[in-house]
């Protein structure tokens, strides 16, 4: 393919590449620069993310896309709706971030430098369409976010964080490139769609491994169970903007590669694969919701969360149909705008002191001293929990849909069942705020941009949301269809 046409599809990646480059030379430059290399690289965000709606979204001719680099990069419908996703999430997590690195003494101009570099390496993975190129992407979204969850060098909790995550995140690259091996092994190529051609027909035990080391990295990735030990540690060690934005971006980008993997790479052995995510989705939901109920710190309740939010993802993945992969996409942007609602509200819990709050018993009576806030909280909570008439309920919908329309009948009513647990301790939340007696612990933020931006968020997952289900549907349904089903 001609060099110019590559290029002209890695356009969103040659925006957001030099962006981080010119402004890590500012930075070393000029001292204190951190708002304006803040502010310039959510501009690099909304710059790249306008070329994606214009020339992906809205130009009927680039609707399946095409490859680059020969076959290395495939830009599709797929890799535009997810990159859109990713985009917003890291925009959110550096337009939250300035006010609290502030005030814990931690902003540096490197934070929205190392946010950009990990959303180039998740651009990668999501239009990746060989197992070099994937690996190329994961690690160098890795490689920005181990600096990125022990920022505070002088917490021991975000220390303790990036040590758990580099050392964990090793070991799974480690299983990842194994897995790679055994599949370039036995298939003899590297590119998904020439991995997918010689896995047709009988499948070999070597070639089997290999499927199951591939899906155990990338489970990892996504904190599914039973790959999901580092989460609640890193999560609540982590800067509160960081673990927002590990809960929201490199999960768009890990789904979408595992989808990816899946309906590409071992479609033609979806016996193999289906039994697996089956399982997995399972364990991620039930340890998910049982292990959120004993939690007293906010940041692991909503880690948990995230487990089990990954379970109901996997559902529709699960199901192995168009339908199935649509109803994931829907899923996961309204889980996006609930997990960053959530880490929003938890960054406005802040004490007489100054200090952050993070307890659960720290937010008792909040309704009474900060309502709006509280409202806010349990807008995210019940939506979270996939009450009616949230948005939250739409997602869990549409996904049980797809699994019952696939014949998936037994996994969606367990999946059903489980759910009735994790409402458990949603409704504590709720329940602390609006019936327990006030802490008076919490006291006003002056942070607007938290306000806002949490405002905007509840707005989306409350009852209004329901007006964007046709556009929804119909881009959920055309990035769906550039899979080869």
């Amino acid at each position: 393919m001609d060099l110019g046409i590559s290029l002209y599809f890695v356009r969103p990646e040659i925006i957001l590449s030099f962006s981080g480059l010119f402004l890590l030379l500012v930075a070393a430059w000029y001292k204190g620069s951190g708002r304006f290399i803040s502010i310039a690289s959510v501009a690099a965000l909304f710059a790249a993310g306008a070329w994606v709606v214009g020339e992906f979204m809205l130009n009927p001719s680039f609707e399946l896309g095409g490859d680059a680099f020969d076959g290395l990069y495939r830009m599709d419908a797929l890799g535009s709706y997810s990159k859109l996703l990713i985009y917003f999430a890291a925009a959110m997590s550096l337009i939250i971030a300035p006010r609290y690195l502030e005030k814990v003494g931690a902003m540096r101009a490197e934070f929205p430098v190392l946010i950009l570099f990990a959303t180039v390496g998740m651009s990668i993975m999501v239009s990746a369409n060989d197992l070099v190129t994937l690996y190329i992407g994961l690690e160098l979204n890795s490689l920005a976010a181990y600096v990125l969850a022990s920022f505070i060098r002088n917490d021991e909790r975000s220390a303790e964080a990036g040590l758990k995550y580099f050392v964990l995140g090793a070991l799974a690259s480690g299983i990842l490139l194994y897995g790679m091996s055994l599949l370039y092994g036995f298939t003899g190529s590297t590119n998904f769609g020439a991995i997918g051609k010689a896995l047709a027909g009988d499948i070999g035990m070597g070639s089997l491994f290999g499927i199951v080391f591939v899906l155990s990295g990338l489970a990892f990735k996504i904190s599914a169970a039973p790959f999901h030990m580092w989460t609640p540690d890193v999560y609540e060690g982590a800067p509160t903007p960081v673990t927002a934005f590990f809960a929201s971006a490199p999960k768009v980008a890990a789904t979408i590669l595992l989808v990816r993997m899946a309906i590409t790479s071992f479609g033609e052995q979806t016996a193999a694969w289906q039994q697996i995510i089956m399982v997995v989705a399972l364990m991620s939901i039930i340890i998910g919701a049982v292990g959120a109920i004993g939690q007293q710190n906010l940041k692991r309740l909503l880690a948990y969360s995230s487990i089990n939010n990954i379970g109901f993802l996997l559902i529709g993945l699960a199901a192995g149909t168009a339908q199935g992969v649509a109803a994931m996409l829907v899923y996961l942007t309204i889980y996006v705008l609930m997990t960053l609602g959530g880490f929003i509200c938890l960054m406005q819990l802040r004490g007489r002191d100054g200090r952050l709050r993070e307890g659960l018993s720290d937010i008792a009576g909040l309704s009474q001293t900060r309502p709006a806030l509280a409202a806010a909280m349990a807008i995210f909570m019940f939506s979270l929990a996939g009450i009616p008439p949230l948005f939250g309920f739409w997602g869990k919908l549409v996904v049980f849909n797809a699994a019952v329309a696939a014949g998936l009948l037994p996994l969606a009513v367990i999946g059903i069942a489980a759910s009735v647990i994790g409402a458990f301790y949603y409704l504590k939340v709720v329940k602390l705020m609006y019936f327990d007696e006030a802490t008076d612990v919490i006291v006003g933020d002056d942070d607007k941009a938290l306000a806002i931006s949490g405002g905007v968020l509840a707005v989306l997952v409350s009852p209004l949301g329901y007006l964007a289900i046709p556009a929804l549907t119909a881009l959920t349904a055309t990035a769906a269809g550039a899979l080869a089903f």
